[in-house]
């Protein structure tokens, strides 16, 4: 009896890696992401693709991405992206981010980037 439930264990953990490898749990993470900054002072609209992970230098700002997810559900698509920003201009700018949380392209006033001349929207994951 014994030696039927270690077979069945066997057989269940064997299972459970095999359905794990056929199905990887980020298929709705991306590698990139498009965020638009307006620069509130020039009312110029820029578009930046960044990739998930690394850094980008925007003007003053350095703008880093550490994830992003697409909606698993297709009737309400939403995006999400947790976004560091730090303002290079500010004193101490290596110790203290400007915003470092979850940005919603659905509603960006969940969670506002509050910045005197800049102000940054999530477009997509891709």
């Amino acid at each position: 009896m014994e030696r039927v439930i270690k077979i069945y264990i066997y057989i269940f953990l064997l299972n459970t890696i095999f359905i794990n490898s056929l199905y990887p749990s980020n298929i709705n993470e991306a590698k990139f992401v498009e965020i638009k900054v307006l620069d509130k002072v020039s009312s110029i609209n820029s578009k930046l693709i960044l990739e998930v992970g690394k850094e980008l230098k925007f003007e003053n700002l350095l703008i880093k991405t550490l994830k992003c997810k697409n909606s698993e559900f297709d009737d309400n698509p939403e995006i999400t992206a947790y976004i560091q920003v730090r303002d290079l201009n500010m004193s101490k700018n290596d110790q203290v981010f400007v915003f470092n949380g979850w940005f919603f392209s659905s509603s960006p006033s969940v969670n506002p980037f509050d910045h005197p001349v800049y102000d940054i929207w999530l477009s997509k994951c891709y």
